[in-house]
């Protein structure tokens, strides 16, 4: 008997224990709300986390942006880190969730919020401060001339829409273009269509690659050519399984990329990567220097990096006596079908984390509020094929002056520059986006990762089959857990009992499964005792 009020005593401690715990273990900030007033009385000083790709002219954009704001409010210190890539804010951000140390504000991606929100009031909705008559677009105690919601373009603010929340401000928008190599593939004998088919740009990749006895390219005199790169193979796949109408995902984080139009891809992709007519970015480095030195005629690369593209290029990559004088075509990338395109839209949002102090959270929204203003919405767009995300920005006098004066020097209106631009501004129907979701990081990566097993094995040359399409396809999805992607269940039943009581933390989910373990172990010794106590009459 002792023993038995010993283990039931344990198992009720243990319980106790273990709620105890919860109570005082993983903290979480309280959900913001907006203040009644901004406490100008105070001063705060906030970070902005931003990203820069070596281009000084956006570093003095952004520069110029945090100067006049805190003229405005000179209150409010801004701290501003560069980054010269997404994925190292994304990473540091993670890092610096659980110990409370995130940037204020932070240059990034829908995918990437997405994985931020796996915690608990981190990044703050917006909802709330976008409708705010005070404080939010147009409020009237704004001290600039901010936008008012039906100024941003509607596709751009809908793309930070998530889980039902405003979580993600639009900044600028861009798509990925074709450069083209227009003499190389006029003395192969084609002609540019406007739109280019998968097809053509094979055709004429392959045709391109002819050497002659001594190993050197026929069509450009040199002994290296490299026809296609792709910058970014995460998008390359994307959008061919858009213009395909195949799977990728779901909005609730099913993935269907695993079907036979990527297979077919792949093949295809990989054929040509064998022969060298096609690589990429992460195999032989960036598509633009070779396009400047005439040792490759397709560069698909992001508008946003036009000015590191093209003979006359004002940011070009390699030395003067490495480039080679060519007239240079932008294009849409390349479709499945030209009568209906379709391509990417990506582009920097902005997003407010949480914090202990509602006013701070409050500065930070003014200052990426600020960020929508024209002063920093057409100067940043100005830097390279960006577009503003505000129609008050896209139709102004000065934004349309500027789109007018393409060519007038290869600096600020470097024409291919203005012509990506006007790929966004001339086709917004025809960009499309992901659905976003915890995980979709993820799925973007793997996009790519598939392209590149495939071309490094074909480039050595190993042999690319149904064998080796499945150990790719087990592979990646290893590699980038998609399997344990959490599906979001599709019953308006299920639906309704989150948005009413919310899905259980961890912490609540292992407490009940201890307080059945506890109740379990006295439940059996109270059924020993009676069994017992009855075979004793």
């Amino acid at each position: 008997m002792k023993i038995r009020n010993t283990l039931c005593t344990v198992a009720v401690l243990f319980l106790s224990l273990a709620i105890f715990s919860s109570c005082h273990g993983r903290k979480s900030l309280p959900a913001f709300t907006v203040p009644e007033t901004f406490d100008t009385s105070r001063s705060y000083e906030i970070t902005f986390w931003a990203k820069n790709d070596t281009n000084k002219i956006q570093t003095q954009a952004y520069e110029k942006a945090i100067a006049d704001f805190e003229k405005l409010y000179p209150n409010v210190k801004v701290n501003m880190r560069i980054y010269t890539d997404y994925n190292r804010i994304y990473n540091n951000v993670i890092t610096n969730i659980s110990t409370f140390t995130t940037p204020n504000v932070c240059i990034t991606y829908p995918d990437h919020i997405a994985t931020y929100n796996t915690g608990v009031n981190v990044v703050v909705p917006m909802d709330d401060l976008l409708a705010d008559t005070r404080y939010g677009l147009g409020g009237s105690q704004v001290r600039f001339d901010s936008v008012a919601a039906h100024e941003i373009v509607p596709k751009f603010l809908q793309e930070g829409f998530l889980e039902g929340h405003q979580y993600a401000l639009p900044f600028m928008r861009s798509t990925e273009a074709l450069y083209i190599n227009k003499d190389l593939v006029t003395k192969l004998g084609y002609e540019i269509p406007d739109v280019l088919t998968w097809d053509f740009l094979w055709e004429v990749s392959e045709a391109a690659n002819v050497k002659d006895e001594n190993g050197i390219y026929a069509v450009n005199g040199q002994n290296v050519l490299i026809p296609f790169i792709y910058k970014s193979t995460d998008n390359m796949m994307i959008q061919y399984l858009a213009q395909s109408g195949a799977g990728y995902s779901e909005d609730n984080g099913k993935v269907h990329i695993f079907n036979d139009v990527t297979k077919d891809f792949l093949y295809e992709t990989g054929k040509h990567a064998g022969s060298r007519a096609f690589s990429t970015f992460a195999i032989s480095s960036y598509p633009g220097n070779f396009l400047n030195a005439g040792q490759c005629i397709f560069a698909v690369d992001s508008t946003a990096g036009a000015t590191w593209i093209g003979s006359e290029a004002p940011l070009s990559d390699i030395s003067e006596d490495k480039l080679v004088k060519f007239e240079t075509v932008v294009r849409p990338v390349p479709q499945v079908d030209v009568s209906n395109p379709k391509m990417i839209s990506q582009g920097p949002s902005l997003c407010i984390f949480n914090k202990a102090d509602a006013q701070e959270v409050l500065a930070s929204w003014l200052f990426a509020q600020f960020l929508l203003t024209n002063e920093t919405q057409i100067v940043y767009s100005q830097t390279e094929g960006y577009v503003p995300v505000t129609l008050r920005a896209q139709n102004s006098a000065e934004f349309q002056d500027y789109l007018s004066r393409k060519g007038e020097d290869n600096d600020m209106y470097y024409s291919i520059k203005i012509d990506a631009a006007r790929l966004i501004l001339e086709n917004p129907e025809k960009t499309f986006t992901t659905p976003v979701f915890n995980g979709s990081a993820s799925l973007r990566n793997a996009a790519g990762q598939l392209i590149e097993n495939v071309c490094k094995a074909a480039r050595r040359n190993q042999t690319v089959d149904e064998v080796f399409m499945k150990k790719n396809f087990d592979e990646v999805t290893a590699l980038f857990r998609l399997n344990e992607i959490k599906i979001k269940e599709d019953s308006a039943a299920s639906g309704e009992a989150r948005k009413e009581l919310g899905e259980l933390p961890a912490t609540s989910r292992s407490l009940l499964g201890i307080l059945f373990l506890a109740w379990a172990v006295i439940g059996a010794f109270g059924i020993d005792s009676f069994k017992k106590k009855r075979n004793s009459k």
